[in-house]
């Protein structure tokens, strides 16, 4: 089977063949690009379009990669021991299955997100070296080798937070997911917002394509920024006009708390904007 997009997800012709290299290679896919690019949305559309199930695992700052296996828990046996719980006699009561677990035993193929692996200690990837190669994991509780009944497609999201070892990096098939064009950005508006008004779109995607451009941001704003400003300007009935500026890169727009989330930016463009009134 082949990813070519769905109806809710705009994939570009070199996303989609990233998506099929890496089915076709039995590779993870890694997937890099600043925040809000629609990412994590890949895997939830590839499961969709293929009709596999999701599992998905969000990376934390303290996960360890044992967890994506399994975990023994030891507190609870010694627990239910000293309350002389019959289930104490078999530790299989006590292990919890991980995302990696449950994907090696799934009946059908399966697709895995790994999200956010850079928010991981530096040794995470290398830890899942060996399971993602081999395609099994050994339990010592219960001196069991779980060995994946089909391969899963792994998705592995990262937003270069820290750089990736080089081995794990020599295992997976990468691709940057580019920020939208304005073609590509009218497509996945059109997405969403299917009856919006020509003269609006044309208007917004001029106010923050420009946002975009100005130098000494902190934060660009992403295409879900964009996605959550337009359904504002939406349910606000704000007009086109509203929008326009003689010099727009002076131009705060309203309802700007979509689009800039730091005060450092706010106040870079009131300066901006106290600037330019006071030249003309």
């Amino acid at each position: 089977m082949r990813f070519e997009g769905t109806d809710s997800y705009v994939a570009t012709p070199d996303l989609m063949l990233a998506v099929n290299a890496a089915i076709a290679l039995e590779r993870p896919l890694l997937i890099k690009g600043e925040p809000g690019t629609g990412k994590t949305m890949l895997a939830e559309e590839v499961a969709r379009a293929l009709s596999r199930p999701l599992l998905q695992w969000h990376v934390k700052s303290t996960t360890k990669a044992q967890q994506g296996l399994y975990e023994y828990d030891a507190v609870s046996r010694l627990r239910d021991s000293q309350l002389g719980d019959d289930k104490v006699a078999d530790i299989a009561n006590y292990l919890k299955r991980g995302v990696l677990w449950d994907a090696f035993e799934s009946a059908v193929p399966a697709v895995v997100l790994i999200d956010e692996i850079d928010k991981a200690d530096i040794e995470f990837p290398n830890d899942l070296l060996r399971e993602l190669d081999r395609m099994e994991f050994y339990v010592y509780e219960i001196q069991r080798t779980v060995v994946a009944r089909h391969r899963p497609l792994v998705v592995i999201t990262s937003n270069n937070e820290k750089e990736l070892p080089d081995a794990f990096l020599r295992r997976c098939f990468f691709h940057y997911i580019r920020f939208p064009d304005r073609e590509t950005m009218v497509r996945i508006v059109d997405v969403h917002f299917p009856g919006l008004k020509k003269a609006l779109l044309a208007e917004a995607l001029e106010v923050f394509f420009n946002l975009r451009e100005v130098p000494g941001l902190k934060k660009k704003p992403s295409t879900s920024e964009l996605l959550d400003w337009l359904k504002l300007l939406l349910a606000e009935d704000i007009p086109p006009e509203a929008l326009k500026s003689a010099d727009r890169k002076a131009l705060i727009p309203p309802l700007h708390g979509a689009l800039l989330k730091n005060e450092q930016d706010v106040h870079l463009f009131e300066r901006v904007a106290f600037m330019a009134r006071a030249g003309r």
